[in-house]
């Protein structure tokens, strides 16, 4: 289930699992994928904390392990092509300081549909990207995708 709470930076109280694990504050897009990886995919991250942002670490290289998040983390451009399920995390811009995350939900020869929770009051729960491949490397094309991660 995809929630919107409004502005990017309205909180509603912090999201717990009945083992107390911390799904983030409602209803931000943190709390959405880390609630999918959770209940779908049987994922927990060692990290529970941290904005969207944050879940990329640059100094990883391409196709290593993110052990904050245990997940394997793919820069954009990368070797490897995106699946579905991967997160895709988006740098922090002028209107939101926190940084985005998103999902996969499809990827085809030339593009990749994500699914996401509160991206503010002008963009949809589904979005579309071109899906570039430049001499092996694969591009998702938005200057603010930093990368994915994978389980």
């Amino acid at each position: 289930m995809v929630y919107y709470n409004g502005g990017v930076g309205n909180v509603d109280g912090r999201q717990l699992t009945k083992d107390g694990y911390n799904l983030g504050l409602k209803y931000q897009c943190v709390e959405f994928v880390k609630r999918y990886y959770y209940e779908e995919l049987n994922h927990k991250m060692p990290d529970s904390y941290g904005n969207a942002k944050d879940f990329y670490n640059s100094e990883i290289k391409d196709g290593n392990i993110n052990r904050q998040r245990n997940l394997n983390q793919f820069t954009n451009p990368s070797n490897s092509r995106p699946k579905a399920n991967d997160l895709v995390i988006y740098s922090g811009s002028i209107l939101n300081r926190y940084g985005h995350v998103s999902i996969i939900s499809k990827v085809t020869e030339n593009e990749i549909e994500i699914v996401q929770q509160n991206p503010g009051p002008f963009a949809d729960s589904r979005e579309k990207y071109t899906l570039l491949n430049d001499d092996g490397k694969w591009r998702i094309n938005n200057d603010r995708i930093l990368g994915w991660l994978r389980k």
